[in-house]
């Protein structure tokens, strides 16, 4: 064996063959140095490195066109035909048809501001539902006590708060702060508004001082729900920030939207169409 191991150590001498493996035991530019076509594949590698990278992110921005809103105009009005879609963008540009109720609503299991009534702003959808409560239950790990106060709404109950919101302050004001029926997200089923004991459950917006507050503005992404209303973006959303509303688009989408501080209609401008 010895004299095999010999022999086939001089036949690779004798041939002034020599076994190339770039970066083992040696400074891959210093390798690099001595052989100008290993400096050129590392070059093109590191292009292909930056290459798949780029290409990964793009992937990561991009949606199936099911989850871009599809549009009829119905007396002026642009109604969301595919309004199922959890990524359904509900504003005061595009709106809910009056007639759609979610089929899939349920009753979260968590605390509700108004105990264990079985009324309809207790309800989501039943995906969004689930990730509530998974929610709801990481927070308590955390002794982060939070109750929900509304989901659900109606187009008819949109209707009347809207009527009583005007009645108090008049239509301008109104409307920073309440939805046509119809433009509600609270009509898809998907949304929550959220509060705590340290605000007496109100929807105020002292909310985002508190420590669920906070902790609901750093964690809601991890479980598939943005801050939909957020400081600062009120000519993008339409609206007045609102701490407590929170809106369910899943989990990768949530983590895009936060980590890029994207609102829903941000997330529509940069994302592409498969």
């Amino acid at each position: 064996m010895k004299k095999l191991i010999i022999t086939l150590a001089a036949a690779v001498l004798l041939s002034a063959c020599s076994v190339d493996i770039p970066f083992i035991n040696e400074k891959p530019l210093e390798k690099a140095e001595k052989n100008p076509q290993l400096a050129e594949r590392n070059e093109q590698t590191k292009e292909n490195y930056a290459s798949n990278a780029k290409g990964e992110e793009e992937s990561s921005l991009a949606l199936e066109a099911a989850y871009f809103n599809a549009i009829k105009e119905v007396n002026g009005i642009k109604e969301i035909v595919n309004a199922t879609n959890t990524l359904a963008l509900v504003n005061k540009e595009f709106a809910l048809p009056g007639s759609y109720i979610p089929d899939d609503l349920v009753r979260p299991k968590v605390p509700f501001s108004f105990g264990n009534q079985d009324i309809e702003k207790s309800y989501l959808r039943k995906e969004a539902g689930s990730a509530l409560e998974k929610m709801f239950s990481a927070a308590k790990e955390s002794n982060i006590h939070l109750f929900a106060v509304s989901g659900y709404r109606s187009y008819a109950r949109q209707e009347s708060i809207l009527n009583n919101e005007i009645g108090k302050v008049g239509e301008e004001e109104a409307l920073q702060a309440v939805a046509f029926p119809g433009k509600s997200e609270h009509q898809t089923g998907l949304a929550m508004d959220i509060s705590s004991e340290s605000v007496q459950y109100l929807l105020v917006e002292e909310f985002e001082d508190t420590d669920e507050g906070k902790w609901l503005k750093e964690n809601a992404h991890r479980f598939g729900f943005i801050l939909r209303y957020p400081k600062d973006k009120e000519k993008i959303t339409g609206y007045q920030f609102e701490p407590w509303h929170f809106r369910y688009v899943g989990e990768k989408n949530a983590q895009i939207m936060y980590k890029n501080g994207w609102t829903l209609e941000e997330f529509f401008q940069e994302v592409r169409k498969l």
